[in-house]
Formats: C-alpha cells, sequence, structure tokens
C-alpha cells in the first residue's frame, strides 16, 4: 500500500489535532501548497484553543476522521505537534483511516498518530508542518517537501548529510518519530513495531540524561535489538541543556554509548 501522489487541483485539509496555532502562523504553508496548484481546506476546529489543545479532544477527532472520511479530500496535513494526539484514540475509526489511501503529513506529536496507523499498513509522511514553515528554512526544505507530495521522495543533493557512526546496510520499513512518543506507546495497544525495521528517532528540548533514559527504555523493553537499523535526526537544544551541577555530554555521545554496541548501521543528524 501507498498513498496517492498529489496532482494539480488536488484538496489538502488542514487539521490540528494536537496544540493550537495561530492564523498567521499558516499564511506561508497556505501560500506553498496554493503556489503548487493544490486547494487548502482548513477544518472547522482547526484554529480552536482549548488550554494547550486545539479545541476539545471531541472536536480535534472529528476534523481529523472527517477530513480522511469527505471524499473530495486528497491529503491531510497538521498545522502543528505539541500535545494531545493520543487523546483522541477513543473517538477515531483508526482501521477506517488506514484503508483511505490519502497522504497523512506531520512530525512531533503526531508520531503517535503515525504509529498507530502504520501497525494498519498505512504508510504516512513525516514533514514539516504549518507551524515549521512559518520560521525560515533552507530551500532544500522546501523542495523535499513539495517533491514528496508529488511522490518524489528523493533527497535534494545539497541536503545535509548523515554522519555514519557504524557502517553497514540495512534495510526495512522506517518506523519511529519524535522520541519520547516512540516511547510513550510501550505497553499500549498501539505500541512501535520494530522488528526489522529501521527506527527513527528525534527530539526536541530534552535534557541530556532523558535521552539517555529513552534509548535505555528503548533497550530495556528489547524494541531496540529488535531494528535493522537505526536514523537518529536531531537531539534539538539538548546539548544547550546540560547541568553543569552534575555534569553531562552531549547527545551524540548518549548515541553512540547507548546504540553502537548493537553492532547494526547508525547514523545521525
Amino acid at each position: 500500500m501507498k498513498p496517492r501522489a498529489l496532482r494539480p487541483g488536488d484538496t489538502i485539509a488542514f487539521v490540528s489535532p494536537a496544540s493550537p496555532i495561530a492564523s498567521e502562523k499558516l499564511g506561508f504553508a497556505t501560500e506553498l501548497l496554493q503556489g503548487e496548484g493544490y486547494k487548502v481546506r482548513l477544518m472547522p476546529h482547526a484554529l480552536e484553543q482549548a488550554d494547550y489543545l486545539a479545541g476539545s479532544d471531541e472536536q480535534r477527532a472529528k476534523d481529523l476522521q472527517d477530513a480522511f472520511d469527505d471524499p473530495s479530500v486528497d491529503a491531510i496535513y497538521c498545522t502543528r505537534g505539541g500535545y494531545g494526539c493520543a487523546r483522541l484514540f477513543p473517538y477515531l475509526d483508526l482501521d477506517r483511516i488506514a484503508s483511505s489511501g490519502k497522504l497523512f503529513l506531520g512530525f512531533s506529536d503526531i508520531t503517535t498518530l503515525h504509529i498507530a496507523l502504520n501497525r494498519r499498513g498505512m504508510p504516512t509522511l513525516h514533514a514539516p508542518m504549518g507551524i515549521t514553515l512559518s520560521t525560515p528554512r533552507e530551500e532544500w526544505v522546501r523542495r523535499s517537501f513539495t517533491g514528496a507530495l508529488r511522490g518524489d521522495v528523493a533527497i535534494p543533493p545539497e541536503a545535509t548529510r548523515a554522519q555514519t557512526i557504524v557502517g553497514g546496510t540495512a534495510e526495512g520499513v522506517v518506523v519511529g518519530g519524535c522520541m519520547c512518543l516512540v516511547c510513550d506507546t510501550i505497553g499500549t495497544p498501539d505500541e512501535i513495531e520494530t522488528e526489522g525495521a529501521i527506527l527513527l528517532l528525534e527530539d526536541v528540548d530534552e535534557a541530556p540524561h532523558r535521552v539517555d533514559a529513552m534509548l535505555t527504555h528503548l533497550l530495556n523493553s528489547g524494541l531496540a535489538q529488535k531494528a535493522s537499523g537505526f536514523l537518529i535526526g536531531e537531539m534539538t537544544r539538548t546539548d544547550e541543556k546540560i547541568d553543569e551541577g552534575i555534569g553531562g555530554r552531549s547527545w551524540r555521545e548518549i548515541v553512540r554509548d547507548r546504540l553502537a554496541p548493537l553492532g547494526k548501521p547508525l547514523v545521525t543528524d
């Protein structure tokens, strides 16, 4: 199963299944997508705010389910992450969503939905969201994003190249995403499946010891050992959180310490 690539004239629905976003933060993404020939539809509750959530659980889930159920919608694009996706499960028909064949895009807290849908056989796309594109990004980020919508997932030649920590060859379905959300699935009915997979991990604003703790949790659960290889994105702003009172190491050293002994292909950045 693969989602259908988009064509000019297709409709992309904007949903906010996690934290709220201001309308002005969606300007660049809207213009970019419309400039590629797509129609953009803001779902009814996409700009709602209820404290740290984009509306009630029922409102956010309804927008998401309705977008997948609507035959006139071709892709579902998350405006931002933050927090809240796991609260939607009681209100969603995940099996029906997974059978839609539609593109689903987002990352960060959206990882929770990616994993649940991937378990049901639905491929999804980790992609820059509306809030991500509201601040300046390198040109290759935009080109990579718009190319992927058309089904072209080639990495632009000027993109940052990964750093090899453990060499080798690995093959498998890519699973994972934001590491704290990956760990949150452990022990739930929608626990991440890593058997023979390439495990993708990244996170933001976590202290070094928390990166260590989450990698250790993946090892202690046995999930890390089942993977065929590891893609580590970036632990954004982690090194800035080293506590001089207790000492610490860079996140890259921690990744090497916890995962390299498995002897499986491992790259960072």
